[in-house]
């Protein structure tokens, strides 16, 4: 119980700490939330999305789970999504996983531990599809990275494949999405290159009447 009790203490120099340096925060922010970002990422401990991009509580609407997926059959996801996009009117989904990531550790072998199999399969999929490319790397630690990477492109994908997306680019919203990395190691943020903004990049298939 002490542990829980230091938690309420740091609570407490945390709240104290923000009324003195602006006494009207907590009223102000009780107000309304005007994020300008919706960040979906890793449920991972040492991945504190507020801290990583300096952004103070408001600033960032926030997602997590087991290496920051965008499954079409996460209907928590797609909820936090949908309020985001069409409530909040964020302007900016970035889809941020980090390198050595356990999920993708977990999916890369041939253990069984129980529900998780069910997240995992979406991984084990990913790297079905990119099997010759990440066998040809020879460092284990370096595929691992390489399918952390590949994954937040697929989930990039994923958000431009649905029609919450799309039906905010048909009517004009600003809505760009992005794929970033986060590096353990350093604390350093990296752009996959992965940013889509518009119908153009996404395949006929996928494309709804909107």
């Amino acid at each position: 119980m002490k542990w829980l009790e230091t938690l309420f203490h740091n609570n407490r120099a945390w709240a104290d700490s923000k009324s003195e340096h602006n006494p009207s925060f907590f009223e102000t922010l009780s107000e309304t939330q005007r994020p300008n970002y919706l960040w979906i990422g890793c449920a991972d401990s040492r991945v504190p999305a507020n801290e990583i991009v300096g952004l103070d509580a408001g600033e960032l609407f926030v997602h997590r789970n087991v290496s920051n997926m965008v499954q079409h059959t996460d209907t928590n996801c797609w909820s936090v999504i949908q309020y985001a996009v069409e409530a909040l009117h964020i302007e900016h989904i970035i889809v941020c996983g980090h390198y050595q990531c356990g999920g993708i550790i977990s999916a890369m072998g041939n253990s069984s531990f129980g529900l998780i199999d069910h997240w995992l399969m979406n991984i084990r999929e990913i790297y079905a599809q990119n099997r010759d490319e990440l066998e040809s790397i020879m460092n284990r630690r370096d595929r691992i990275d390489r399918l952390c990477e590949l994954n937040v492109k697929t989930q990039i994908r994923n958000l431009a494949h649905s029609a919450i997306v799309q039906k905010a680019w048909s009517r004009g919203q600003n809505l760009a999405l992005h794929g970033w990395m986060y590096n353990l190691k350093n604390g350093l943020l990296t752009d996959l290159g992965a940013s889509c903004n518009q119908l153009a990049g996404v395949d006929l298939i996928y494309k709804y009447e909107v």
